[in-house]
């Protein structure tokens, strides 16, 4: 998927859910200092990472 090419997604997540988004977002923010870090931008660096990792963990799974 090329990078400039944006879908929108409109989900209901628990108040405690969105709660914890907006400390991570901070946490990025806090981490980075390269001006304003979006919700968006943070979901897809976590989906990407958890993606990863999946991939990684079903690697391994096959080699056993």
């Amino acid at each position: 998927m090329e990078h400039n090419e944006r879908i929108q997604l409109n989900v209901r997540i628990s108040k405690e859910t969105a709660e914890k988004l907006d400390q991570i977002v901070e946490y990025y923010q806090q981490g980075l200092k390269l001006g304003r870090i979006y919700k968006g931008d943070v979901l897809t660096d976590i989906i990407e990472k958890s993606f990863d990792l999946m991939n990684k963990q079903k690697k391994m799974n096959r080699r056993y």
